[in-house]
């Protein structure tokens, strides 16, 4: 199995520290609002790395982060806690917001077939844990005071910057930011203080003071935590590369000697219009704005099944009726075919290779549509493969009911087209395309798995 490294900048062959174990980091929401549909992208690109993982047989311990407490809106350590700002935005208490995106997080992840990780872990659960590290770092000289906070002084990691080949010298040529009491442009907190002027209704006491901890801390405690240090692969957005994750790995090797991760990776960014999603800029898209306008959540992976995890992705309505249009189409040959029986071998080897080559998916589902149209071998072989396959696509193809009857070419085209009517919400039109089907002798249901039709 071969996975592209951020840290090198080469696609390498994975091998685990412990034979068949993988210790796996995802980073996970700051839960201060909805997820937007780029978000969720990461979080698909990291349940199909985890799924062709255990289709290779590893056991996966899979840890991520719910960050419900000291990620600012600015990646600089300035401005509001988004947490505190959710809350005042919402009219409720920080810990209320938390809770309540957590949950709606997690239905999100139900409703895109991403399986759940061993654990969630909270920042506000792991305070003692990040104040440890802190006090390590600050024995090893590491950390300096400031107003409003205790930062790590990154001048004394000779590598600093490795993961996103960051050079200081060009930064502080390019520096425009207010550096405050800062010593150099990338000195990230580790701790911030509470405001003297005002009550913050998430803060703990410290060695330092009453406060609470940076974003960066959070993710380097839990993960050592759960997973030990090193462990094997560590992932995220590619935004969390110039900062985020350069400061985890900073502070995590400062404090230990050792890596954190061997192995990082990150998911490219879905855009709209060539402007990529952001939350702060009001600019996003939620999945469940895409159920609302009919489409299904699993259409919505199987459109970034069709695109390479490291490739940028444009989003558009017309895609996303497109993957309909061919989930949909899958959905109803699954359920034409006979039970499975023995599979295609052949077509099993390709397609372990297209996923354990860094996760080519694209090139995976045309070796499925490939095995479809194959007219050689009979609907029971290709359903026992189909639905190996589906341990790594997670399209719910084992939830599909096969069909009393086959159906013919004529009345599978009526029924996509009544699919693309309805998410149209041309009900006229679907209405007329219901009757057509029925009066080919044909019952039709429509489910959430798409339009199920069977003899009368």
């Amino acid at each position: 199995m071969k996975i592209y490294n951020t840290l090198s900048r080469k696609t390498e062959e994975f091998n685990a520290i412990k034979k068949n174990k993988v210790g796996l980091y995802t980073c996970g929401p700051t839960v201060y609002n909805y997820q937007h549909i780029g978000n969720l992208r990461t979080y698909v690109f990291e349940d199909i790395l985890k799924r062709v993982l255990l289709y290779n047989n590893y056991k996966v311990k899979h840890i991520m982060n719910i960050t419900d407490v000291g990620h600012l809106t600015s990646d600089a350590d300035t401005g509001e806690d988004k947490m505190e700002k959710g809350a005042a935005r919402e009219g409720k208490t920080a810990w209320q917001i938390a809770k309540l995106y957590t949950k709606i997080f997690k239905k999100d992840l139900e409703d895109l077939g991403i399986i759940f990780p061993n654990k969630f872990t909270k920042a506000t659960d792991n305070i003692k844990e990040q104040i440890n590290l802190i006090k390590k770092l600050e024995k090893k000289g590491f950390t300096y005071k400031t107003g409003d906070g205790i930062y790590f002084n990154t001048s004394r990691l000779p590598d600093y910057g490795k993961l996103a080949r960051l050079d200081k010298q060009e930064l502080k040529a390019g520096a425009r930011v207010d550096m405050g009491e800062k010593k150099n442009i990338t000195d990230f907190a580790l701790w911030k203080f509470s405001p003297h002027d005002q009550k913050r209704q998430m803060e703990w006491k410290s060695p330092w003071g009453i406060g609470f901890p940076g974003w960066h801390i959070e993710c380097s405690a839990m993960a050592a935590k759960y997973l030990g240090q090193p462990f094997d692969i560590h992932c995220g957005g590619i935004d969390h590369i110039p900062v985020h994750h350069t400061n985890e790995i900073a502070q995590s090797e400062a404090a230990e000697g050792k890596p954190l991760a061997n192995y990082w990776m990150h998911g490219e960014f879905l855009v709209l219009d060539g402007a990529k999603m952001s939350k702060s800029s009001g600019e996003f898209l939620t999945l469940g704005e895409i159920k609302k306008k009919g489409f299904s959540p699993l259409a919505y992976r199987y459109l970034l099944l069709q695109t390479h995890y490291r490739k940028q992705l444009t989003f558009s309505w017309e895609a996303l009726q497109a993957a309909q249009n061919g989930l949909n189409h899958l959905y109803n040959i699954v359920a034409s075919w006979d039970k499975p029986k023995i599979g295609c071998a052949e077509y099993e080897k390709n397609f372990l290779e297209a996923v354990n080559d860094d996760l080519d998916m694209p090139r995976a589902l045309a070796i499925m549509w490939e095995m479809i149209k194959d007219p050689i071998f009979p609907t029971s072989t290709k359903k026992r493969t189909i639905l190996k396959f589906d341990r790594v696509l997670g399209l719910g193809l084992g939830k599909i009911k096969k069909y009393k009857t086959k159906l013919s070419a004529d009345t599978q085209t009526l029924i996509e087209k009544r699919n693309t009517a309805r998410s149209e919400k041309n009900w006229k039109e679907s209405d007329n395309l219901r009757k057509q089907i029925e009066d080919l002798g044909y019952a039709v249901e429509d489910t959430p798995e798409g339009t199920k039709v069977v003899k009368k």
